[in-house]
């Protein structure tokens, strides 16, 4: 019983955003001149791939499953990491700008309103 209202907690969340990701995705990257969804040697999927970052676009409250992504992607791609975190809640970004800071980790991080 536990373990069902934890799965339609997490969906439920999701369904309060604005819009699917994907929305955020394609505008980002088309003003950054990317390319979104480029497919992987490994089958992972970069959510948007510029001249110097592959990206993960993910919504605030899952900002530390985007830096793993991201760092997945620059290790296999051999460019810079990035992520976009859409949303407004300021406790989430700064977590990831703290640990991306702390750990000098090789990310960069957008924000990206709702």
């Amino acid at each position: 019983m536990r373990a069902i209202i934890l799965i339609l907690l997490a969906l439920s969340s999701q369904s309060y955003a604005k819009e699917r990701e994907s929305h955020y995705q394609q505008i980002w990257c088309d003003e950054k001149a990317g390319e979104t969804e480029v497919v992987l040697p490994d089958r992972t999927r970069v959510d948007c791939m510029t001249y110097y970052h592959a990206i993960e676009f993910d919504f605030t409250a899952k900002w530390a499953e985007a830096i793993g992504q991201a760092l997945h992607y620059a290790q296999v791609t051999g460019m810079r990491g990035g992520i976009v975190l859409i949303g407004d809640d300021r406790r989430f970004i700064d977590r990831a700008r703290n640990i991306i800071e702390h750990y000098n980790l090789p990310l960069d991080l957008w924000a990206m309103p709702e």
